[in-house]
């Protein structure tokens, strides 16, 4: 067999894995195995990347080994030290380090082609800056969406007056010298093409620096599909498809699942790139208010209540990620199951830090995936439910999303528990939620506190349901 029919093959074997492997991590029951399907389908693809032969430049599969070495111990020790909670942020890494990839690759040619080691045409140079401005973007810009997630920066730290101006300009800025590197081509382009470069890494900064911190989800997405598209784009530089292939996936299924966020929240993707939305304002025009009464419950007439319920739904958010507490919720589960409860979990599209969080969590505590309502089936559920229960949950079951205008999430589609006939909110403290809301929600007529941790507070309640 030819070298080349070899290598083809491979590349399309690794591609059918990549599709596959997609198509399995739709489903928390299937999610490991498409990860390992995709993850052979990237060592064929990288064993045939390297069989590839190269007219003008040697293989060194030293350099390659080496790199593959370093860079699987650290993803390896990385994914094995990374706490749930704390997911998004080496999501946010791993995104940046996609794009600074493509960007050295396409500095590399351009490099080459600058000191007349290559010829490249108009349309090639063209694709490499692509990769360079794509991938710079969002190498810088998910450095610091990993710094504001991780509570390094505050949402307005680098945010400037006129802002979004700014940004604007920087981008017109970057199209002039894009367009003046290419039509100067390979005499006298170098200097421009590194200001360029530069410029790119700061717009990238710039462009992040005014999203406000509850939109990180989509930001994440966003880059997400930026590091494919530049990825995509040094795959044409190379004339890889397996990169090509692969980028686009990641490109494409960051692209839509962007929109289905901001579907989730009703807001355009501008509006979430220039809304500042969760910044830590004061948000809501409906502020709690001196007369307004909280209702707190104990952990033994909580355990009665649920007991003795027909049906029970928690909702769960960032709060039981932060408390590592879904296998103590997975504990409640079970005894309720079996005092004939009828227990579900409704989960909102952005519910914690990233898509899929609350999913992936609960799969880690044994939940059923069938136990998992979305926002559309958990709001059909919720009318004829006993008792809802809420851990850590809170601007995707604030009521301001539907009856304040004046509040940054007014149409937001939220889970109505209002509707069920009783209200349990197990939280820290009453401080308003990651968009910098109050939520009405705690005053609620229906609604009782439970104060704690919600690792600690659902062990009481463990500890009381066992006594029942």
């Amino acid at each position: 067999m030819a070298i080349d029919t070899l290598i083809n093959l491979s590349f399309l074997i690794g591609a059918v894995a990549f599709v596959w492997g997609l198509r399995m991590l739709s489903s928390p029951d299937t999610a490991r195995r498409g990860n390992i399907l995709a993850g052979i389908g990237m060592g064929i693809a990288i064993i045939a990347s390297m069989l590839m032969p190269m007219a003008d430049a040697p293989n060194n599969y030293g350099w390659i080994a080496g790199g593959i070495v370093v860079g699987g111990l650290v993803g390896y020790t990385s994914a094995r030290r990374i706490k749930m909670t704390a997911m998004p942020q080496m999501v946010s890494v791993f995104n940046g380090l996609g794009g600074a990839c493509a960007v050295v690759l396409s500095l590399a040619e351009l490099l080459r082609y600058y000191d007349g080691a290559v010829a490249m045409t108009s349309g090639q140079v063209l694709i490499a800056l692509l990769a360079i401005l794509i991938g710079g973007i969002a190498f810088t810009g998910s450095l610091l969406a990993f710094a504001k997630l991780e509570g390094l920066v505050w949402d307005n730290t680098l945010t400037l007056p006129k802002h979004n101006i700014i940004n604007m300009v920087l981008l017109v800025g970057i199209i002039v010298l894009t367009v003046y590197v290419l039509i100067q081509g390979i005499g006298g382009g170098l200097t421009m093409m590194i200001i360029l470069l530069v410029l790119t890494l700061i717009y990238g900064v710039s462009f992040v620096a005014p999203i406000g911190g509850a939109d990180m989800p989509v930001v994440i997405s966003l880059l997400n599909s930026f590091t494919g598209l530049s990825a995509a784009a040094a795959g044409l530089i190379y004339n890889n498809q397996i990169m090509l292939v692969g980028g686009i996936l990641v490109g494409a299924s960051g692209t839509i699942l962007t929109v289905l966020m901001c579907e989730a929240m009703n807001r355009s993707l501008l509006n979430v790139l220039i809304g500042g939305f969760g910044g830590g304002a004061s948000g809501s025009a409906k502020g709690a208010t001196g007369d307004q009464v909280v209702k707190e419950v104990s952990s033994s007439d909580l355990a009665i209540q649920l007991f003795y319920s027909q049906s029970v739904i928690f909702v769960p958010g960032y709060g039981l990620a932060v408390a590592q507490a879904q296998k103590v919720c997975k504990e409640v589960d079970d005894l309720l199951e079996a005092n004939g409860v009828d227990v579900k979990y409704a989960i909102h599209p952005v519910a914690g830090r990233m898509p899929g969080h609350m999913n992936v969590l609960l799969a880690e505590a044994d939940v059923p995936y069938p136990k998992l309502l979305d926002l559309e089936d958990a709001n059909s559920a919720l009318p004829n439910t006993d008792v809802v229960v809420i851990v850590g949950a809170n601007d995707v079951v604030n009521p301001a999303a539907e009856d304040d205008p004046g509040s940054p999430i007014y149409g937001m589609p939220v889970l109505k528990v209002w509707d069920a006939k009783h209200i349990v909110v197990l939280k820290r403290s009453m401080r308003p939620g990651y968009a910098g809301i109050q939520n009405q929600l705690f005053f609620h007529e229906k609604n009782k506190m439970y104060f704690g941790d919600a690792k600690d507070s659902l062990g009481k309640l463990v500890a009381e349901l066992k006594k029942l």
